[in-house]
């Protein structure tokens, strides 16, 4: 099953509301918000043993990876919803 099948609702939603780019980004940072949530959680349970109440490092790894990609995906949906072309964008 295609991600289109399975978010088909929430897509829709979102697309209607936002339009399609928007929409479709709104509903990756929802798919992100939720899987960092869930790594969080897994977290609570492994803990480092070098520094406990700290989950270990691969999942603050992934934890540091959504939440990066949360923030580069908030940033085109800023982008748009300002007007710019996020193909006219440069990197800094």
């Amino acid at each position: 099953m295609g991600v289109f099948d399975k978010h088909g609702e929430a897509l829709e939603v979102h697309e209607t509301m936002m339009g399609a780019g928007r929409g479709r980004l709104a509903v990756a940072l929802d798919l992100l918000t939720d899987a960092l949530a869930m790594v969080g959680q897994h977290g609570v349970y492994c803990q480092s043993t070098r520094n406990p109440g700290r989950p270990t490092l691969d999942i603050a790894l992934v934890l540091e990876q959504i939440g990066d990609a949360k923030e580069l995906v908030q940033s085109v949906i800023e982008l748009e919803r300002n007007g710019q072309s996020v193909d006219s964008l440069r990197l800094p």
